[in-house]
């Protein structure tokens, strides 16, 4: 079993940065995919980006291109959104994702999740 933390949500306003942050508690994802997906308020949790193990592979949601970089850190087992140019459709609780799947763009199931970060982007 992987438990995820996310850390680095919050507010901010349009045009903003935020970044976000995840590492698992009490073990290492060494090998595994790993993700950020968001939910915002009545709408269906949807895929953010996501990154491949040895750093090689990235794939990001067209709406966040150019805009959100996804990396990671192995030496310290986190995965990092960076997100700037905020923009209000942004909001939503952002979830970090991970498995030994190979999609880096998670369009398979999911086998862990974290509890989740709120963005909240203000125009």
């Amino acid at each position: 079993q992987v438990q995820l933390v996310e850390s680095g949500g919050g507010l901010v306003q349009a045009g903003g940065s935020l970044r976000l942050s995840c590492a698992p508690s009490g073990r290492t994802v060494s090998g595994y995919r790993m993700g950020w997906f968001r939910q915002a308020p009545g709408k269906e949790r949807e895929f953010v980006a996501g990154i491949s193990w040895n750093v090689g592979s990235t794939c990001y949601a067209d709406s966040v291109k150019g805009r959100f970089t996804i990396s990671r850190d192995n030496a310290k087992n986190t995965v990092y959104l960076q997100m700037n140019s905020l923009k209000p459709e942004d909001t939503a609780v952002y979830y970090c994702a991970a498995d030994r799947r190979w999609d880096m763009c998670f369009s398979d199931k999911v086998d862990y999740w974290g509890q989740g970060t709120q963005v909240t982007v203000s125009s």
